[in-house]
């Protein structure tokens, strides 16, 4: 299996240079449950793109400060890649910022996060569960750091998780699958993210986050999840 990692994180502050890029949290992730697998990262928010993504077995979004709204110069070409894998039903998973730009590029909706700031670990209920979810836990816990949703879904997709009312991830057949929430994040990395942001963040926000923080994500047996739902995408 070969997988491309499509980065979007923006982000090139010192506390960014003071850790793991976003392409070495998921290739993490998937070496946490298929050692042998190979990843090649692409910086698409530099505007390196794979040549030829049919070359993939399937491909994944990172997460990004940036706005999927925001007129950046690699998010049309972005968006352009996202049509053109779903497509070719080529298998595509997105996180976060890639949630949101998958949801938009295919014809759904994003808004503001009613509820503000979301920050530390999440509770996500599941909805729906194909069979590479169906070992999952339920609730679903995932770190999340975002502030922007998805308010409407693409024609054809299933809502597969919902988090205090808002869409958390959803599937669009077999080779589709999202979630708002960042399963490559680790345990420290969350935790001195949180701290990092406790200036922007509303103090109500940063306590619950910190206090959030004691418990664990489900990342393990997320990773195994996804895993499962690159094999299955395969045809």
């Amino acid at each position: 299996m070969h997988l491309a990692i499509l980065m979007t994180n923006t982000d090139e502050s010192d506390f960014a240079a003071r850790h793991p890029k976003d392409g070495e949290k998921f290739a993490d992730l998937v070496h946490m449950a298929r050692p042998a697998w190979q990843v090649s990262v692409f910086s698409v928010k530099d505007g390196d793109f794979p040549s030829d993504i049919a070359a993939f077995d399937g491909a994944m979004i990172t997460g990004s400060p940036a706005s999927v709204r925001d007129d950046l110069p690699w998010i049309a070409p972005l968006m352009e890649l996202i049509r053109e894998m779903h497509a070719r039903k080529q298998p595509l998973f997105g996180a976060c910022f890639g949630h949101q730009a998958v949801a938009l590029a295919l014809g759904g909706a994003l808004d503001s996060n009613p509820c503000g700031w979301v920050q530390g670990l999440t509770l996500n209920a599941l909805r729906s569960t194909p069979a590479w979810m169906r070992e999952l836990p339920d609730p679903l816990r995932l770190y999340g750091s975002h502030k922007e949703c998805v308010s409407a879904l693409p024609k054809g997709a299933i809502q597969t998780a919902t988090s205090n009312g808002m869409i958390a991830g959803f599937t669009i057949g077999r080779h589709i699958w999202t979630t708002q929430h960042h399963p490559e994040m680790s345990h420290d990395f969350i935790t001195a993210l949180t701290k990092e942001m406790q200036g922007m963040l509303p103090k109500e926000v940063y306590a619950q986050a910190m206090e959030s923080l004691a418990d664990r994500s489900d990342q393990a047996r997320f990773a195994e999840a996804l895993a499962r739902f690159f094999e299955q995408g395969i045809r």
